[in-house]
């Protein structure tokens, strides 16, 4: 038993270098100088797109600074699910307080079945869209824009080789509540992945219009559940790519509880499943890291039981480096993030000491569920969105159940697997 609890000890080892030489690179691109902003002579003319369904707590500033923005010719365009729905109050008075006129506010016509509403609604403004636009942005609700956050999209798509031009998010809750914690620790590895297999997070992301007339992604998005993931696959094909733009880690400070992250996550690792060729990538990883640390603990009680204390040593220790190592690892990212937000005058002290000990004891947890969350993806054939039951039997075979105008009471998830 010695040997093996050895041997396991080397394949975490092994884990642990390879983990931490994906994260610094990671922090190396973050904390890489960032390029000289386009000029106001240079700016090509951009559509920016907002897709409602339903209010976000921080609707609001995401509206301020969508509307603030330090960029010479663009337009807004938001899309409504349903005339009744909650956001439409919000977006009028954001649009009157602020005196724009760029704005065209609008309701989503056409619900189609066989895709999601989200890609519904892209599509509807897209298609709508006349030559002169160059590109087309979209965030999410609860992004909040800095002022230079289009010009810094437009940028990196200067690139020739560069088809749509990504962020990504970084939690801060105000409330670093226990499901909080684990989304925020979950994340930080997620974001590591789509960094290196150039996943597009389509809550900060911009496509050169051109794409739309040279590829199949907007025939595409009329069969998907998210038109974000897919984009590495259909760029690719046409000798494109999708730049990360580092500046563009979007600070989001909403809670949530444990049951509303596992139904989250799912479905974020669900997309994966369905879009992105570095799925079995992801799979490898999860397996590696949930099976060591499990082994790891089993040969450790086993060892105790059996009176090893060889063993139980060469157990434990695996698992004491391995979990030390994941938090050690988050620490550099932490900083580099925090950087970014400073820069942009943004609050970046958000976990006090009491907080960083809770978020060292939950590390477990976050292991624990994602392990759970990833195998249940798996087999997952339907889910929820926004209240909206879509069922799942293939990329391009999206079912949406039954249209329904957002509801604050509806359930968030159901799902069924195989």
């Amino acid at each position: 038993m010695t040997e093996l609890t050895f041997v396991l000890f080397i394949f975490v080892v092994l884990l642990i270098v390879g983990q931490a030489c994906l994260v610094l690179g990671f922090v190396a691109a973050l904390r890489k100088k960032r390029p000289m902003l386009i000029s106001d002579q240079q700016v090509p003319k951009a559509a920016v797109i907002l897709c409602l369904r339903g209010g976000d707590p921080f609707l609001a500033d995401c509206l301020a600074g969508l509307l603030g923005q330090d960029y010479p010719d663009f337009d807004i365009r938001v899309i409504i699910d349903h005339e009744g729905d909650p956001t439409h109050p919000i977006v009028q008075r954001a649009v009157e307080a602020a005196g724009a006129t760029n704005v065209a506010v609008e309701v989503l016509q056409q619900k189609r079945p066989d895709c999601s509403l989200k890609c519904s609604s892209l599509l509807q403004v897209v298609q709508s869209l006349d030559d002169s636009y160059e590109f087309v942005a979209q965030l999410d609700a609860d992004t909040i824009a800095h002022p230079t956050w289009l010009r810094e999209l437009a940028t990196a798509l200067q690139d020739e080789q560069v088809g749509a031009a990504t962020g990504n998010r970084w939690y801060m809750p105000g409330k670093p509540s226990v499901g909080a914690l684990v989304r925020y620790t979950w994340n930080a590895a997620a974001i590591v992945q789509m960094y290196w297999y150039h996943v597009a997070w389509g809550g900060t992301l911009a496509v050169k219009t051109r794409v739309f007339r040279e590829t199949d992604v907007l025939e595409k998005w009329g069969q998907a559940f998210c038109e974000d993931t897919m984009l590495f696959g259909v760029l690719k094909r046409v000798g494109l790519r999708v730049a990360f733009v580092p500046s563009l880690m979007m600070i989001n400070r909403e809670s949530c509880d444990l049951g509303g992250f596992f139904r989250w996550v799912r479905r974020q690792l669900l997309t994966a499943r369905l879009y992105h060729p570095a799925w079995p990538a992801v799979i490898g990883h999860g397996i590696w890291s949930t099976l060591l640390p499990l082994a790891a603990l089993v040969g450790f009680v086993a060892a105790l039981a059996t009176g090893n204390p060889q063993a139980a040593t060469w157990a434990g220790a695996a698992l004491l480096l391995y979990e030390v190592s994941v938090a050690v690892l988050l620490v550099p990212m932490e900083l580099a993030v925090q950087k970014i937000a400073d820069s942009r005058g943004e609050p970046s002290k958000w976990l006090p000491l009491l907080g960083k000990l809770k978020c060292l004891a939950i590390m477990p947890v976050t292991q624990v569920v994602y392990a759970a969350a990833l195998a249940s993806s798996l087999t997952l054939r339907s889910t929820v969105w926004r209240g909206i039951s879509y069922r799942v039997n293939g990329p391009w075979q999206i079912e949406m159940q039954e249209y329904r105008p957002y509801c604050a009471e509806q359930p968030t998830e159901q799902t069924v697997s195989l």
